[in-house]
């Protein structure tokens, strides 16, 4: 007997192909955008599971956290590699999506992020996210969102000023280029809460330091800190 729907979704994945962002490969499920073989090679830290990682003590004596967590190793030359550039520069918002509720599935099995109330992406400057199209860290905060069931504060936060790339500054250097340029915009709203900050990528950690420093000048507000990938 024939398949129709079978048939049916052959004759449109002819006509819309649906393909893996990080090899390629039209081997996997309609709702999914990165395949399992590429799934597979993904470098988890399990940094999650565990106090005091390596994350963690990027912060110490900087910014008192709760917890603090990456969820993968980024290697140059890497499927994860080209699934980052999809979503920063190629306009795959689905990749981030799929991305952030993978790493919210990591954060569900730790016992080390509980009882927190919303989740805040790292912002952007405004001109900057305008050209983009979109946060990259809020799309990665609304995969997170479908799986821990929290909602996003985006515009809890806002980007003072324009900063130059963090890619090739040294540590101090770093800290002097995004000092003082985030700012809460609704202080009510994040006071008393146990909020998790999230960003794509930690290095040094200055940005989300500096970014996380704003946070807590908001009344009795717990902070922990999430980057989808770290070196």
């Amino acid at each position: 007997m024939i398949n129709t729907s079978k048939l049916f979704n052959d004759f449109l994945h002819l006509l819309y192909p649906h393909n893996c962002a990080g090899c390629g490969s039209d081997l996997l499920e309609n709702d999914q955008e990165i395949c399992l073989r590429c799934y597979s090679t993904l470098p988890e830290t399990n940094y999650a599971a565990y106090s005091n990682n390596p994350i963690e003590k990027i912060f110490y004596g900087r910014l008192n956290l709760k917890s603090a967590t990456a969820g993968y190793y980024f290697h140059k030359h890497s499927v994860l590699q080209r699934l980052i550039h999809q979503l920063k520069y190629k306009g795959n918002k689905d990749v981030g999506l799929q991305l952030g509720k993978w790493f919210g599935i990591q954060l569900q099995k730790s016992n080390r992020f509980t009882n927190m109330q919303a989740l805040v992406p790292l912002p952007l400057f405004p001109d900057k996210e305008k050209r983009r199209g979109y946060n990259q860290s809020t799309v990665i905060c609304e995969g997170i969102a479908e799986v821990l069931q929290l909602p996003v504060l985006s515009d809890a936060v806002i980007r003072k000023r324009y900063t130059d790339t963090q890619t090739k500054k040294g540590r101090s250097d770093r800290w002097t280029n995004v000092d003082n340029s985030f700012a809460i915009s609704n202080k009510e709203a994040l006071a008393h809460k146990h909020v998790l900050l999230v960003d794509d990528v930690i290095t040094t950690g200055a940005t989300l330091e500096a970014c996380g420093t704003a946070l807590k000048t908001a009344d009795g507000l717990t902070l922990s800190i999430a980057a989808l990938t770290c070196d």
